[in-house]
Formats: C-alpha cells, sequence, structure tokens
C-alpha cells in the first residue's frame, strides 16, 4: 500500500446562497501545498461547495491511495461519515422523512469511498494556529467564488494561492536600534546641533550651533565620551 496522501478541501459561497466555488489542496511528502486546483459552482451554498470540494479531491487522487483528507466543514464530514449509512437505508431520506439534501453528490462520494482507504480529520477554519493546508483550500475556494474562474497547477496556476490572514498581516517589526553609542573611545556617536549653551560632563563649556553628542543622561562633547562613561 502507497503512502497516505495529506490533502485539504474546503467549499465557499459568497451571500450563501451566493456566487460559490471549490477547492482542493495536496501536500507533498513533506506536508507543503503541492498541487491545488479550485473550480466556480456559480450560484450555489456553502455546503454544495463543500461537498463538491470533496468528491473533486476524490477524484483527482488514484484509486487504492490511502488519503487523509483535512476540513472545516462538520455538515460534509458527518454527512459521508456518520449519517450517510443511515440516510441509505431509509432510501435516501433523513430521519424526519425528508429528502436527503444535495443528494446527487452525497451519493456521488459514496461511490468515490468505496474500497477505499480514507481518514477524514476535522480542522477549525479561521484561526491563527489552524491547519495550514485547509487555510489554502479555503483561500482557493473563495477566489474561485468571487472570480467565478477555474485555477489550478493542472491548468497552468503554478503559484499557491495565499490565505488573507497572511497576505493582511502586518510586516514582522524589527528590533529598535538604540541610538545611544556604544562605550568606548573609539565608539561612533550620532551628534546633533546644539540650541543652548550648555556645559558637557567634562567640565567644559559648549556653545549654541556647536556639535553634541548623547553622553549618558547628558549631552556634551563627542570626543569626551570617555569622561562621561567611567570604565
Amino acid at each position: 500500500m502507497s503512502d497516505r496522501i495529506i490533502a485539504a478541501c474546503d467549499g465557499a459561497a459568497k451571500g450563501n446562497p451566493g456566487p460559490a466555488a471549490w477547492a482542493w489542496v495536496i501536500a507533498d511528502s513533506e506536508g507543503r501545498a503541492e498541487r491545488w486546483e479550485a473550480g466556480p459552482l456559480g450560484r450555489a451554498t456553502n455546503n454544495v461547495g463543500e461537498l463538491t470540494a470533496l468528491q473533486r479531491l476524490l477524484e483527482a487522487v488514484p484509486e487504492g491511495t490511502a488519503l487523509e483528507v483535512r476540513m472545516d466543514s462538520q455538515y460534509a464530514m458527518k454527512a459521508v461519515t456518520q449519517w450517510l449509512p443511515n440516510w441509505k437505508r431509509n432510501g435516501w431520506r433523513t430521519a424526519a422523512g425528508k429528502p436527503v439534501a444535495n443528494q446527487e453528490l452525497v451519493q456521488a462520494i459514496d461511490g468515490l469511498l468505496a474500497d477505499r482507504d480514507v481518514d477524514f480529520r476535522y480542522v477549525p477554519a479561521h484561526r491563527e494556529d489552524g491547519d495550514h493546508l485547509n487555510a489554502i483550500a479555503d483561500q482557493a475556494a473563495s477566489d474561485a467564488a468571487t472570480s467565478q474562474e477555474p485555477a489550478g497547477t493542472a491548468l497552468g496556476t503554478e503559484e499557491i494561492p495565499v490565505p488573507a490572514a497572511d497576505r493582511t498581516a502586518p510586516p514582522r517589526r524589527k528590533p529598535a536600534r538604540s541610538t545611544r553609542p556604544a562605550s568606548g573611545a573609539g565608539s561612533a556617536t550620532r551628534t546633533i546641533k546644539a540650541k543652548y549653551r550648555g556645559t558637557c560632563p567634562c567640565g567644559r563649556g559648549y556653545a549654541a550651533g556647536e556639535d553634541i553628542a548623547r553622553l549618558g543622561t547628558r549631552w556634551g562633547h563627542p570626543d569626551c565620551r570617555p569622561a562621561a562613561d567611567p570604565a
């Protein structure tokens, strides 16, 4: 049996129902996103997007390949792992006797799951510490729902979608640089022009307009730093 493939799938609908799409992402052996695909659905619901994403993912993975599917939709996951057996026994009706919603999609997924080793894993959505593959699938589905255009590595789109949280995250701030010179006679100092006359820590005065530097908690002659900072 081949190694288990790690993947994620997600759906999106702008308005629910509204412009909708599906997406899946497959990781490489190091867990990094390697292949992905997304497609539009026109006007549909989030649930249709979620189920379609799972269907398209299963179609993209060869039969006989062990698969881990990461999803943030409890509806789609429970539909195919918990509710489906009862629906089948009840003639594709719910416990309340109503026709199963999205029945054609659920039936298609049921057929694709036959004789497959698939491990479903629920991952919370939209969390800073969430699953990175799910975040990519979420963004790909959202982008496709907006554009209503297909995309993916098989279609020549090699760049992996960047989750919105990563796009808008503020740049990491660099540590503030101290303006206080390092100690020692050879240290460089930042100088300014004195606005008023004053007295250097060495005891000598300086005039307005003369170059001065920060010497500890006071200002004075740049070349007097050793006098301000005892060894």
